[in-house]
């Protein structure tokens, strides 16, 4: 799996429908015959998954032990919504209504590219959430997860 990369701004048509960008698009080479899947975030977004990342998660999720209520609980929680997007001719997608309305999305969203998904917030939220983590929050967070963390040769290579 390649690392998604990058930030869209993008706009639900009235029917809940949405245009992926065509630079996203060409980082999703498979999308139009495996689709994609959307499901709810932790922070009220949604999160949009490669068919092959939920396939991975999947298959996590069924190594853990049912007979555990917490267990039972997380995978009831983290399943429920879950849908199969797939594009139009258009090149859209149909978002469920009762995604939309659980991240509180409106017309506007931004697609956030987050490692191996892609994070769907309504744009309000996003610049919100982008608003408490900058410059010296940022870098203290910076610090405290990457900080021991050994980069192998840093950055530069």
């Amino acid at each position: 799996m390649n690392y998604l990369i990058g930030e869209y701004e993008c706009k639900l048509d009235t029917k809940g429908r949405m245009v992926v960008p065509a630079a996203l698009k060409r980082q999703l080479p498979d999308v139009e015959r495996e689709g994609l899947v959307v499901n709810r975030g932790f922070e009220r977004n949604l999160v949009i998954y490669t068919r092959s990342e939920w396939d991975r998660i999947l298959k996590q999720l069924s190594r853990l032990n049912q007979f555990q209520t917490k267990n039972r609980e997380f995978v009831r929680k983290f399943m429920s919504g879950a849908t199969e997007l797939m594009l139009d001719s258009a090149g859209r997608v149909l978002l469920p209504k009762s995604l939309l309305e659980y991240a509180e999305v409106g017309t506007d969203l931004v697609l956030a590219c987050n490692l191996e998904k892609i994070e769907v917030w309504s744009k309000a939220k996003y610049e919100e959430q982008m608003e408490m983590l900058s410059g010296e929050d940022f870098s203290d967070l910076a610090e405290q997860v990457m900080g021991d963390f050994d980069l192998g040769g840093g950055l530069d290579g």
